[in-house]
């Protein structure tokens, strides 16, 4: 088992029991318990659980979101897959809002040598971005959330506010044709919304995985956006009810 594979599966085992052993882990994932251990001190520095002799407890409630340095290991062929059927969407001259989160991180990649205007929603893109020759950068202002480094807060909706945008590329933590997007942290999903308004266009990215989610925060129903990139593992049910709701959903 890779070791991102083997660290999802120990983070879910961990956030659904409590708490585990080192001996329950070790066999659940088909792996040494020195191995486990190392895995859980990676865990614990990531601020995933707390480690205990003999085991480890979790520190992420049932509805909160994995840590971004734990997801941004995750799925990352597919997510550069969607980001690169994003960029295909969006024309030279253009000005883009880019949403926070790993896979919008992997769409700020895929735009770096374009000739475009963007406002990335997080210091991990804005960084990904700053080197870009022929990118127009706009950050926003408003407080970077630890580890994730995402812009929350009233001075970022107010910049959103202030802006016009032909296109808002969108990351979600749940999406669904009858919930709508829907996002674990209330100030993430204020933002979200801000950035929506702003634009004449939103392009919601997500892996598949997400379809079948709805997360605490409410942000705009599906009707809201006007294509949907996903992977080609996305529920046929669930893209059929979004593309009946006059969303244009493409898969990877």
């Amino acid at each position: 088992m890779a070791s991102t594979d083997r660290l999802r599966q120990i983070t879910e085992a961990v956030r659904e029991a409590g708490r585990v052993g080192v001996a329950e882990l070790a066999a659940l994932t088909g792996t040494s318990e020195m191995t486990i251990r190392r895995d859980l001190e990676v865990l614990a520095d990531q601020g995933v659980l707390e480690r205990y002799r003999g085991g480890a407890r979790s520190l992420l409630l049932r509805g909160e979101e994995q840590p971004f340095a734990l997801r941004a290991q995750d799925g990352t062929d597919v997510k550069r897959r969607i980001a690169a059927e994003v960029a295909d969407l969006i024309a030279d001259g253009e000005s883009v809002v880019l949403d926070s989160g790993t896979t919008c991180l992997e769409v700020a990649r895929a735009l770096e040598h374009r000739r475009l205007t963007v406002a990335p929603l997080s210091l991990h893109a804005v960084n990904a971005l700053a080197g870009a020759l022929n990118v127009t950068l706009l950050v926003p202002g408003g407080h970077p959330r630890s580890g994730e480094l995402a812009l929350t807060g009233p001075l970022t909706q107010a910049s959103l506010a202030a802006l016009r945008f032909d296109t808002a590329v969108i990351g979600c933590c749940g999406l669904t044709a009858a919930d709508g997007l829907t996002a674990y942290d209330l100030d993430d999903a204020a933002v979200k919304r801000a950035a929506i308004a702003s634009a004449r266009r939103v392009i919601a990215v997500t892996e598949s995985a997400k379809l079948s989610r709805t997360a605490l925060a409410f942000v705009a129903p599906a009707s809201a956006l006007h294509a949907l990139v996903t992977d080609d593992a996305a529920p046929e049910d669930e893209t059929g009810a979004i593309t009946a709701a006059g969303v244009t959903v493409r898969k990877v």
